[in-house]
């Protein structure tokens, strides 16, 4: 591949809202299952596939909470696989118990599993913006938890893709990729099906609308040309956008959210091919809260009653064109 081209791509979304949908973020409604499912199904083409990514969180001795959205049975149907993500958030950095605990989720959900991903966002130390990079060890159970499920695939026979994330990083001192190429080494190279980004361009740091495709572009083009290259991950490990997303609230109107989206998702497309990008999952189906003007509670497709906005509608569009 050595131009860019438009690939079709697979697409997904976590279904619940910023954080545990059993608490009801910020005071909004508690997650309503039965509206969940008729909503991915509006997103879902006939014969198409959709990814349902789920998080659990392991705080070590083999415990596993808040788990969202929770009953993966419901929403595992209709040619809708979990992109599960086995986050990583203990003290005591006992990898044996960890690895124990990944082979266990394997095993117990195995057949509804597309893909397991291994931590969340090691390269982010705040927890409560999702990262994982603060706890002892994160990396080391990385590479513990890429083969350990590895070899729990092959064991049960399964056809579920192994991988882990990260956040963009641009800083050559931080260290995160060399770390992670030697401490994996060829078979943990050999063990991924992918790795995974999460990214939100104008979220954290506005960037002029007419600027959005080439900074995503360029930050597609960075993890794949610098950031992967310094852990040896090289061009036949595909790329998945793990989480995207662009949230409503002041400032921020609901069309701008549908055009972002729009702007965003045929931006991956366009260098998919060169870059064997392969997945797209939108963060997240529902506001926690849609009257709490904190960004982290508007990022759905959805409000908080479950009325689309015009970023849903946007959304089912892109996926019956361009999904895979």
């Amino acid at each position: 591949m050595t131009t860019d081209s438009s690939k079709a791509l697979t697409f997904g979304i976590f279904p619940g809202m910023t954080g545990s949908e059993q608490l009801g973020l910020g005071g909004g409604p508690p997650h309503d299952p039965e509206r969940t499912a008729e909503a991915l199904e509006a997103l879902q083409p006939p014969g198409r596939p959709l990814l349902v990514r789920n998080y659990v969180i392991y705080t070590g001795k083999g415990e596993g909470v808040d788990a969202t959205p929770g009953d993966l049975c419901r929403y595992a149907r209709d040619g809708r696989r979990i992109d599960h993500v086995l986050c990583y958030a203990t003290e005591d950095g006992d990898l044996d118990d960890w690895a124990a605990f990944v082979r266990q989720a394997l095993r117990e959900h195995g057949p509804l599993l597309e893909s397991l991903q291994i931590a969340e966002e090691p390269n982010n130390p705040d927890f409560q913006r999702g990262g994982n990079g603060g706890f002892p060890r994160v990396r080391e159970a990385i590479v513990a938890g890429v083969l350990a499920a590895r070899e729990e695939v092959d064991r049960l026979g399964l056809d579920v893709r192994i991988g882990f994330n990260a956040c963009p990083s641009f800083d050559p001192a931080e260290g995160f990729w060399p770390a992670m190429g030697k401490l994996g080494g060829r078979s943990f190279r050999d063990a991924l099906g992918y790795v995974g980004l999460d990214f939100f361009p104008d979220v954290f740091r506005p960037i002029p609308f007419e600027s959005l495709a080439t900074a995503v572009d360029g930050l597609l083009r960075h993890f794949r040309a610098t950031s992967l290259p310094a852990a040896g991950i090289g061009p036949d490990v595909p790329i998945r956008v793990t989480e995207n997303g662009w949230p409503t609230g002041p400032g921020r109107t609901a069309e701008t959210q549908a055009a972002v989206l729009e702007t965003v998702v045929r931006a991956i497309a366009a260098v998919a091919g060169r870059l064997n990008v392969t997945h797209y999952e939108f963060f997240c189906l529902r506001d926690g809260h849609s009257a709490n003007p904190d960004l982290w509670t508007q990022f759905g497709l959805v409000r908080d009653d479950y009325a689309r906005k015009p970023a849903f509608e946007a959304y089912r569009r892109l996926v019956a064109e361009l999904s895979a």
